[in-house]
């Protein structure tokens, strides 16, 4: 492994992850190979069936034919590759999310306040939905939970329907270590368009919730905040934390970071969504599994994560200035 890696790391590698990539070899040269004989028969298949179909003249049933039956071969052999996909990366990841502390499922069992980063306006419509790559730990004595989210909305022209992705990203629920009263949404600034949704006031489920005029301009630019409680916000809205918020999408790689506080769970909660590619993937297996790259890669992946939540939640340090807007 790299050198830039722990001694911790190294050991994991050795001992644990490089052994289970390499038992694993040889059935991922088996899937492959099924994928490729099955989208080989696919293709005979289908240019036998054409060839019939027309000859009597069946154009677009040969066209179908064409296609479909070698996408359906390659479907079929793919079983076994998709299979061990699922067991290299829960494996994978498992083993590297409990060495940072974490727990790791393929898919959350209930996705942390879903409904809630829609009630406060933090998620766009949708009407598909889909939750993978389930994170939950501790950070600086905060518990929270992490999950990707993907959601798509179904549009139609004169043609044809078809599902355009509306957000891929993750989304956050983090125990505010700092007290939380009603509700506090942080959102993007829409410039011109916000004299449309009402430049005062919005309101989030049953809460009327009043804007809130932030005190550095740069971050006036940048978001929006509406509050049930003008002073709570204030004392929560320091520029550490915006400025943590606005260093978190660099931290993720991510854009258009949005966030709320909220005290329905009786303490502190923030909840975040922030806009990634798809992360936490095993990278290919047309590749041999037991290549220390792709481990790295989950890695770096894993590190971005334990890195936002450590920005997020970790007590100021000396110098930070993060109570310069309570006065």
């Amino acid at each position: 492994m790299s050198e830039s890696l722990s001694s911790e790391m190294e050991a994991i590698w050795r001992e644990e992850l490089s052994p289970f990539l390499a038992e694993r070899e040889q059935r991922r040269k088996k899937a492959v190979g099924n994928i490729v004989v099955g989208t080989g028969l696919g293709v005979a298949a289908g240019i036998t069936a054409a060839a019939i179909l027309l000859a009597f003249g069946l154009f677009p049933f040969a066209l179908f034919a064409l296609i479909g039956l070698p996408v359906a071969g390659g479907a079929v052999g793919s079983a076994k590759f998709n299979e061990l996909k699922k067991e290299v990366k829960l494996g994978l990841l498992g083993k590297l999310a409990e060495a940072s502390d974490m727990r790791y499922s393929l898919q959350p069992a209930e996705p942390a306040r879903f409904d809630v980063f829609r009630e406060h306006g933090l998620l766009p419509n949708s009407d598909r939905r889909s939750f993978e790559d389930h994170f939950i730990g501790e950070r600086h004595r905060s518990v929270f939970e992490l999950y990707e989210a993907k959601l798509e909305e179904k549009r139609r022209s004169k043609n044809r329907t078809y599902w355009v992705t509306v957000f891929r990203g993750l989304l956050v629920r983090i125990e505010f270590p700092r007290t939380v009263e009603g509700v506090t949404v942080i959102t993007r600034d829409k410039g011109f368009f916000n004299m449309f949704e009402g430049w005062g006031r919005k309101t989030f489920g049953s809460k009327k919730l009043e804007r809130v005029g932030l005190v550095d301009p740069k971050f006036e630019k940048i978001f929006e905040v509406y509050s049930t409680d003008q002073v709570m916000s204030r004392y929560l809205l320091t520029p550490t934390f915006m400025e943590r918020l606005l260093a978190l999408e660099t931290a993720v790689e991510g854009k258009k970071v949005r966030a709320a506080f909220d005290d329905r769970q009786g303490g502190g909660e923030l909840l975040i969504a922030v806009e990634t590619g798809n992360l936490f993937e095993p990278g290919s297996l047309f590749k041999p599994l037991d290549d220390e790259e792709r481990v790295r890669t989950l890695l770096e992946e894993i590190d971005l994560v334990t890195g936002m939540l450590d920005l997020m939640v970790r007590p100021p340090e000396l110098g930070e200035n993060v109570l310069a807007d309570q006065s």
